[in-house]
């Protein structure tokens, strides 16, 4: 029964999708305060009704409802309840259902706080976002219903993908799916003010709150998904240019630049045409992601779907809405007159070059990720496009980035003098280049990448220091430092997040060593400075899988350091295997270990590595993530704009 309601309210929210898209927009052409007045009742109901069909497949998760076709496909009446939960959305049909409740969750938001918005603006940017919705809610009920029945039941079902059974990974869509969902409506608002034909300072400050939360939302996702495959594929490594992991990463890096160049949309009013570019881009690029996940054109161990069927729907959708604003945009760009001029050195160029070195970098992860598809549709020849391609095209741009970040950072807007800015970061710049020194001279002439990311890591949280601690103004004190706006923090927080990741990979790549061996049990081997000792290997059982498990004690200089237990895993109802690493976390390092094959001669294949400064990297992600969130909660961004008056063809802000 829980099954049949849920199904119901599908369909009955794809009926109020489909109203929402239509009457709202038609009240805004005809300027009909009552027919827009439906936007915000039909986004709410929307919502609550996807919510109730999301919360009904949850139950049948939770229940082990086997009468349930996609219950039955993606669990286990053994396996434990977190994971049961997360089967939810672990399996195609499952997350498109929670795509589509991020959809609606976001329209009614802007349906909830958007009372200051024009009438006419918000009717449109909810229309838009519920033509979204519509298009899902198709997808899903016609190509991917996930209330589908078995006519008769199994006594269990087979289990949830064992590499999706971990922490990580149960929390990993949600956050990565309220990024890529977030960012529709940036492109809800573009679409909106191109309907309108305006776009002005209050736009900018509309548009930036939601980019910023999508932004730190997509950070979180991508964080999470690094973490997992950093300790459970057993590979050793946080980042392996996967076409799924690129599909999350370049909407992040247009989610960046769109968000700085919405400040200068809101400061100056320059900039406008390609910051719309931009929010159509960037959800562009998470509707490119989500095709590449589930049409099985590109192979991935994190695809969801190998079904060409849906990945042509998807492909509509992308086609549409893509194709569609980038026509709107190409009639109406000429209509975003920019009202500022600003000279070549000022936090304007500064910004407008941290738009290209994002962009471009976009662009090559873009060319990387789909260019063995290219080559066999057009040359017949199977190509592989690796990490040695993005590890060589990639890093400059992000190099120059980081070296230009501070500057940027401290110029004023409309006309600056770079001397001055860089005067005030020469302190900055002489730490961060004797710590890149000194780290030079230790580590006994291997490659420049450490000293240069210790360096491009010192120079940018210095700089951000040096920039919080200048809008103190002169004479300033710490007490004044923390009255500053929340937003000042925010940005500080966040450029001193991406400074430490930088230094975690830049760190990890240098300075790694690995050691793969036959060690034999009771018979002590040396890795990096390191004592390992493979003392036991014995059976373990966990909930619903077996597992080999090694007993390894880690020493140095005759100290225990850790006593970790690597195991080898097979899931009986799925017939998989998985690897779980055994870690001792460090600030410095991380100790690696990995259990393989028994091999002829007694001994076990096991894996060591030392890893330097890896946690950096998830540090300076929740560093980022901070940041966003603490110049979200600023309340300029709630209040300020409200505070102008509004102005004749011009869309006011709240």
């Amino acid at each position: 029964m829980v099954t049949e309601f849920g199904h119901f309210a599908l369909v009955l929210a794809f009926c109020v999708a489909i109203i929402q898209m239509v009457v709202p927009m038609w009240g805004a052409y005809r300027r009909d305060a009552r027919l827009m007045a439906v936007a915000e009742p039909a986004a709410t109901l929307q919502f609550v009704l996807t919510a109730l069909a999301f919360g009904a497949l949850t139950y049948a998760f939770v229940t082990s409802d086997f009468s349930l076709r996609l219950v039955v496909l993606n669990s286990h009446s053994a396996k434990p309840m977190l994971y049961k939960i997360s089967g939810t959305w672990g399996n195609h049909e499952g997350s498109m259902l929670l795509w589509v409740l991020i959809v609606t969750l976001f329209g009614a938001m802007a349906a909830w706080f958007g009372g200051n918005l024009p009438p006419t603006l918000r009717a449109r940017v909810l229309s838009v976002q519920s033509a979204i919705g519509v298009a899902f809610f198709a997808f899903i009920l016609f190509t991917s219903n996930p209330f589908l029945r078995l006519a008769v039941p199994p006594f269990d079902g087979q289990d949830l993908n064992p590499l999706l059974q971990d922490p990580g990974l149960a929390f990993h869509p949600p956050f990565l799916y309220l990024g890529y969902v977030g960012l529709s409506m940036a492109f809800s608002f573009a679409v909106a003010a191109l309907i309108e034909g305006r776009v002005d300072a209050a736009w900018g400050r509309w548009v930036r709150p939601w980019t910023l939360a999508a932004w730190v939302f997509l950070t979180i996702g991508i964080a999470l998904g690094s973490w997992w495959a950093y300790y459970e594929l057993g590979w050793g490594g946080f980042w392996f240019w996967d076409p799924v992991e690129n599909a999350s990463f370049m909407p992040w890096l247009l989610a960046a630049a769109l968000l700085h160049s919405a400040i200068v949309v809101e400061k100056r009013e320059v900039l406008k045409s390609w910051t719309i570019l931009l929010a159509i881009l960037a959800f562009g690029f998470s509707l490119t992601g989500t095709f590449i996940v589930r049409s099985g054109l590109l192979t991935s161990v994190h695809a969801f779907a190998n079904d060409p069927e849906r990945g042509v729907f998807i492909l509509a959708i992308l086609a549409f809405f893509t194709g569609g604003a980038l026509t709107l945009f190409s009639i109406r760009a000429s209509a975003m007159e920019a009202k500022g001029v600003f000279s070549v050195v000022s936090r304007e160029s500064a910004l407008v070059a941290n738009n290209i070195l994002l962009a471009v970098s976009c662009f090559v992860v873009f060319v990387g990720t789909m260019w063995p598809l290219v080559a066999e549709m057009l040359f017949d020849r199977k190509l592989s496009v690796g990490a040695p391609f993005f590890d060589a095209a990639f890093p400059p741009f992000m190099l120059i980035l980081g070296i230009i970040l501070p500057v940027g950072a401290m110029l004023p807007w409309k006309r600056a003098r770079l001397g001055r800015a860089v005067h005030s970061l020469r302190f900055a710049f002489v730490l961060a280049l004797a710590i890149a020194g000194l780290v030079w001279a230790m580590q006994s002439g291997r490659s420049l990448l450490g000293p240069v990311g210790v360096f491009l890591a010192a120079w940018i949280v210095a700089g951000a220091a040096v920039d919080l601690w200048s809008r103190t103004g002169r004479g300033g004190s710490v007490a004044r430092l923390f009255r500053l706006p929340r937003a000042d923090w925010g940005r500080a927080v966040a450029h001193g997040g991406l400074g430490l990741t930088m230094l975690g990979i830049c760190g990890l790549t240098a300075w790694q060593t690995e050691d793969i061996r036959v060690a034999q049990i009771g018979v002590p081997f040396e890795v990096g400075g390191y004592e390992f000792t493979l003392s036991d290997v014995r059976r373990a059982q966990g909930p619903n899988y077996l597992a080999t498990q090694g007993v390894v004690d880690v020493r140095k200089n005759g100290r225990q350091v850790s006593v970790l237990t690597p195991e080898k895993r097979v899931y009986p109802v799925a017939q998989m295997p998985t690897t779980e690493a055994a870690i001792d976390y460090n600030l410095a390092r991380d100790v690696y270990v990995v259990i393989g094959d028994p091999q002829q001669d007694g001994g076990w294949a096991v894996r060591v590595y030392i890893k330097p400064l890896t946690n950096w990297i998830w540090i300076g992600c929740g560093l980022m993530s901070l940041g966003g969130l603490l110049s979200l909660s600023d309340r300029r961004f709630r209040v300020a704009a409200g505070a102008r008056k509004p102005r004749a063809g011009a869309v006011p802000a709240e």
